[in-house]
């Protein structure tokens, strides 16, 4: 069952423009979107496991996915939108909270036609697996370089919410981290809550308002938990209403 109607969600986002920023756990969210706008469900298994492709319910590739060559590399690129006569919805995948694409995004966003009205986000998992021995320090020092300068480039008017990053397991064989770099990914359960709590803080801090994922999602990390050791973002949603 879904709670809100197609009906609802387009009235409540009439004539918005939302940006969802993030991994994979964002595109769902951004895919869930999509489809809340047209139909009263939500994602499929199969269309949650999809990436990179062409269309999903009468959105559109942008950039990036399908249209190069697909990895999972730092450097993997899509940018997918779904516009209607009075909606406008866009998701970029990011594999770090902020960095130089992260600033070409801001400025496309910045001197775009539209000013958004609702940004979301999250970056935790690749940021701290795949940036070496740093990726720590690296991380607390690109959150609080992020809210500075979403507080200098949004609009007073734009809502920004900072998702906090889902629960994982003790072993990660996801496709987002190589072989070679999952023994060192032995401890991300512990550090994806720290991470968490400062991300939170520094959003906080800026002004933000940040939905805690992680503490809503955790009590289903037993029954939903993937063999990958990453929480599937779609099953529990139904678990919990």
């Amino acid at each position: 069952m879904v709670h809100l109607l197609a009906s609802e969600v387009r009235q409540l986002l009439h004539n918005k423009f939302v940006v969802i920023l993030g991994d994979s756990v964002q595109r769902a969210v951004y895919k869930d979107l999509v489809l809340l706008l047209q139909k009263d469900r939500l994602l499929t298994l199969s269309q949650l496991k999809a990436k990179g492709e062409y269309s999903f319910e009468q959105d559109e590739l942008v950039h990036g996915g399908k249209q190069g060559r697909m990895h999972n590399g730092t450097h993997y690129r899509e940018v997918r939108q779904f516009c209607s006569g009075h909606h406008l919805v866009r998701f970029y995948f990011l594999t770090r909270v902020y960095s130089d694409y992260l600033e070409a995004i801001l400025e496309e966003l910045h001197s775009g036609e539209h000013d958004p009205d609702l940004v979301i986000m999250n970056s935790c998992l690749w940021d701290l697996t795949r940036y070496g021995e740093d990726s720590w320090p690296n991380y607390l020092q690109n959150l609080e370089s992020l809210f500075g300068r979403l507080r200098q480039v949004l609009p007073e008017s734009c809502l920004l919410v900072w998702n906090t990053a889902m629960p994982v397991g003790n072993n990660i064989n996801s496709g987002f981290l190589p072989p070679e770099l999952r023994p060192a990914a032995s401890g991300l359960k512990t550090n994806v809550i720290e991470a968490n709590f400062y991300s939170s803080a520094e959003a906080q801090k800026h002004g933000f308002d940040v939905l805690d994922l992680h503490f809503h999602f955790r009590r289903h990390t037993g029954k939903y938990l993937q063999p990958d050791g990453v929480l599937n973002w779609t099953i529990p949603k139904f678990a919990m209403r």
